[in-house]
């Protein structure tokens, strides 16, 4: 079996679930008593969060990849960044380390293709929803992303780290992003991609008409595939 390396932290939240899908995930594969060979990096999200802010890509990037070349050296054969913003520096890191980054983007792109869906929502952070490195990848699959309007968009990017990163859940928050959804769904979306990974804390699968596309499962999907490949 392949060892994963994972970033985590970015929140603890989302990495707590990335920890035990992986482990399930390998289990329901592989049988018996194999679980998950993996190594952890978790990271005091303010660090990052601080960073970000401050639009200095550069700096979180220098993190990460401190971060990805320990567990590498540690034995990592892969690299699972354990969020969806996080992939805004994928492509530079993957320059400066030797083992595969396991891109989120790619692995949802794979799943929209799967449910033969051309017409797709994103939610997730401003990073995630008005940036390129996730929907670049979607585009290059033929497949057209719809984004909220401003006012919902601030709404998602402030409830991701005031309240969801912080395991805060309520109903009210839950009530404003299926109003935000069904407004893409009547712009034709026929899925949703709900890219951030702590939203499916929030948003569950019964909760809308439509299919949702649970990018943290996704992406452990993925992992697990890769380290039982060859197995």
């Amino acid at each position: 079996m392949k060892t994963i390396g994972i970033i985590g932290g970015i929140s603890w939240v989302s990495t707590v679930d990335y920890y035990r899908y992986l482990n399930t995930g390998i289990n329901d594969a592989a049988g018996g008593l194999n679980f998950a060979q993996c190594i952890i990096y978790s990271f005091n999200y303010a660090e990052i969060k601080k960073n970000n802010d401050a639009n200095d890509w550069d700096a979180t990037l220098q993190l990460i990849t401190k971060a990805s070349k320990h567990l590498q050296e540690s034995g990592a054969d892969a690299i699972l960044l354990a969020a969806n913003t996080m992939h805004v520096i994928a492509d530079k890191l993957q320059q400066q380390i030797s083992i595969p980054i396991i891109h989120i983007a790619d692995a949802t792109a794979e799943a929209i293709q799967q449910k033969q869906l051309t017409k797709i929502g994103l939610l997730g952070t401003r990073f995630t929803m008005e940036m390129d490195f996730f929907t670049s990848r979607l585009h290059a699959k033929n497949i057209e992303v719809l984004i909220p309007g401003e006012e919902e968009r601030a709404f998602i990017h402030y409830t991701i780290f005031e309240e969801l990163g912080r395991a805060v859940f309520t109903q009210e928050t839950k009530k404003r992003y299926l109003q935000i959804i069904q407004n893409l769904v009547d712009n034709g979306a026929e899925g949703i991609i709900l890219g951030c990974t702590e939203i499916p804390l929030l948003i569950q699968p019964g909760d809308v008409s439509v299919s949702l596309f649970d990018t943290a499962q996704i992406h452990v999907q993925a992992a697990v595939a890769f380290a039982l490949k060859d197995c």
